[in-house]
């Protein structure tokens, strides 16, 4: 007997634009492992257009009475990242499985909270670092492990996007401006960046020392051209080093007025791999573009697209999809899996809590001037065991 779909409530489902409506309800509506029951907005015009376009059941205003009903089994929560923990905490007190967009929450200490209450809830819990699941990530990953590079010696990573190209930004986008959201640079391009190469390489940062900064402090809002100011960072810089010793240098910054897109370089002894974002979406991030696999061993001059096997990558066909909803839709069917079966193939609360306090190193080391040292598998250090001292110019 076929295993019924999964019952899925999805707060956030604007019918007009969003994240939800890019990527998730087309990867939802694309996957038989799914049934969209119920779709939450914050107007019940809204919410009643949502229901018909993605033929949900019930549409709801209030994310409480969404979680509680009895035909949702898994909350999708799509919202900004201020609302997470609210909206969390509803759905784990309804007792339902939870998948939260990245980031998790404003702060570590709200991270940590969610947690211990998914743990107590007894539920599956999922954060939605996507990047994981990009086919081109997880081939790379493969070919790493198989030795294609041999011995890994350095990453390079630049990765720059559109957001507030030419100094404006949508006025829809403008909390991520507030570092008080925990919404801005470091924390989603940052995040999505730094959690998908440490999952390439199956290693974790055992060093860094980085530099944060704002280089847009005043920025025009498109619809009324109004300025605000701006706090939190949108240029990252980072050195650090690699379990194993291998070096890492990462630079990502928004902003950038044309050619933004990401590309990851992996050099080894015995070879070279590099993700690059092509397509007209180039410059939205490492987990929303589509990527090309390039890669050359012994001394080849230049790498050449890799092709993936030929019954790779399958499970998900990509009919009808872009790259970020075909992205989306194996982090589902993954997570399908986790719901019905067990395991863990898709990251966790407590993945979220890890790469959390990464990117709180990441603002100490650039608050103190200070390079951070741990053993892998330890926590970052909460404040900087050296006194400050001025960097070099």
């Amino acid at each position: 007997m076929a295993t019924e779909p999964i019952r899925i409530g999805v707060v956030g489902a604007s019918p007009d634009r969003g994240w939800a409506a890019d990527a998730h309800l087309p990867a939802l509506q694309h996957l038989p492992q799914y049934k969209i029951t119920a779709v939450g907005t914050r107007r019940a015009d809204s919410a009643h257009r949502a229901a018909r376009r993605y033929g949900a059941t019930h549409a709801f205003t209030d994310p409480r009475s969404l979680a509680a009903h009895p035909d949702v089994e898994l909350v999708a929560i799509v919202v900004k990242v201020p609302d997470h923990a609210r909206l969390v905490e509803a759905a784990l007190a309804a007792g339902k499985h939870v998948l939260c967009e990245w980031p998790l929450a404003r702060t570590t200490e709200e991270a940590a909270q969610l947690t211990a209450a998914a743990h107590g809830a007894g539920v599956v819990n999922a954060v939605g670092l996507q990047a994981r699941h990009t086919p081109t990530v997880v081939r790379a990953r493969e070919l790493i492990r198989q030795g294609y590079v041999g011995r890994v010696t350095s990453v390079t990573v630049y990765s720059t996007r559109g957001v507030a190209a030419g100094g404006r930004l949508p006025a829809a986008f403008a909390y991520t401006l507030d570092s008080t959201n925990g919404a801005g640079t470091l924390e989603v391009a940052g995040g999505h960046t730094l959690d998908a190469v440490q999952y390439l390489l199956g290693r974790e940062m055992t060093g860094l020392s980085a530099a944060l900064s704002v280089q847009h402090p005043r920025i025009t809002l498109d619809e009324d051209a109004r300025q605000t100011g701006a706090t939190s960072p949108d240029h990252v810089a980072l050195h650090a080093t690699l379990e194993g010793g291998a070096a890492l240098v990462v630079h990502i910054h928004d902003a950038k007025n044309s050619g933004a897109g990401t590309r990851i370089e992996i050099s080894g002894t015995q070879g070279e791999l590099a993700i690059v974002s092509t397509g007209p979406r180039s410059g939205s991030g490492l987990q929303i573009s589509e990527l090309a696999l390039l890669g050359a061993q012994g001394t080849e001059p230049s790498g050449q697209e890799l092709p993936f096997p030929g019954s790779w990558g399958t499970a998900v066909p990509a009919d009808g999809l872009d790259a970020a909803q075909h992205t989306m839709a194996v982090q589902y069917a993954a997570l399908a899996a986790d719901i019905r079966e067990g395991g863990s193939r898709v990251p966790r609360f407590a993945d979220g809590i890890e790469l959390h306090r990464l990117l709180d190193a990441v603002r100490l080391s650039s608050a103190t001037g200070c390079r951070l040292e741990r053993r892998a598998g330890e926590r970052w250090p909460v404040s900087s065991p050296w006194p400050r001292r001025r960097r070099s110019r």
